[in-house]
């Protein structure tokens, strides 16, 4: 009987195939514009709820999404595996994040999702919105950081500790984008179960791999990194 970790990598990723075909097909969830809404004060479309500190820190926040953000933390963690001679791990962490960037832009080329036009954006986008790029890109990234860096220390502690700082910011930035108004909460959702399933393929296949080629013996599959 396969185990949680591999029962809901693979839902997450039916998950976002069902999502997909249903938006292609021209249909809408009818939440995604109530909670749209939740987050904008009554009657006032164009204001995000709450105090103009709380407006600052979600911008805040989103930003750790955004490609510079990733990209740092991307750079920081192959870098570090690289000069603690984790060099294999390094490249495979390097080379999961660039594909799903790629693929990220092409599914929304594709999908062609229009973003929300009910409420005034509060901040600036560039491309369409299903799945949205910061929702995937950060679960892709951080998980993935989370996993490699949990191979590579051969320490069940340290990977759950990654894995569930990851979760908060993951969730974090997800909810900051419909918060500032630039993203329906399907393309959120959609973009988490996509990452979820490309990150643990991506541990599974790619970091096991480059795990042995450095003579680490990673642990059953199944169990934690």
């Amino acid at each position: 009987m396969l185990s949680p970790r591999v029962l809901f990598p693979v839902a997450a990723g039916f998950a976002f195939l069902g999502l997909a075909l249903f938006i292609v097909s021209g249909r809408s969830f009818a939440f995604d514009r109530s909670i749209v809404l939740f987050f904008r004060e009554a009657g006032d479309p164009t204001s995000p709820i709450g105090p103009a500190w709380l407006q600052e820190a979600v911008r805040d926040m989103t930003a750790f999404g955004s490609f510079v953000g990733l990209g740092l933390m991307t750079i920081t963690a192959s870098l570090s595996l690289w000069i603690c001679r984790h060099r294999p791990l390094a490249i495979g962490l390097a080379v999961s994040v660039l594909a799903a960037t790629l693929a990220s832009t092409v599914l929304k080329i594709l999908i062609g999702r229009d973003r929300p036009d009910i409420v005034e954006h509060a901040a600036l986008t560039f491309t369409a919105s299903f799945p949205s790029g910061h929702a995937f890109l950060s679960a892709v990234t951080l998980l993935s950081i989370a996993g490699f860096v949990g191979l590579a220390s051969r320490r069940e502690d340290i990977a759950r500790l990654c894995v569930w700082l990851a979760w908060v910011m993951i969730v974090l930035i997800g909810l900051s984008r419909i918060y500032l108004g630039v993203h329906w909460p399907t393309d959120v959702i959609g973009g988490w179960c996509l990452g979820i399933a490309w990150s643990s393929l991506s541990i599974a296949i790619l970091g096991r791999s480059m795990a042995r080629a450095e003579g680490i013996e990673p642990p059953p599959a199944g169990q934690a990194a």
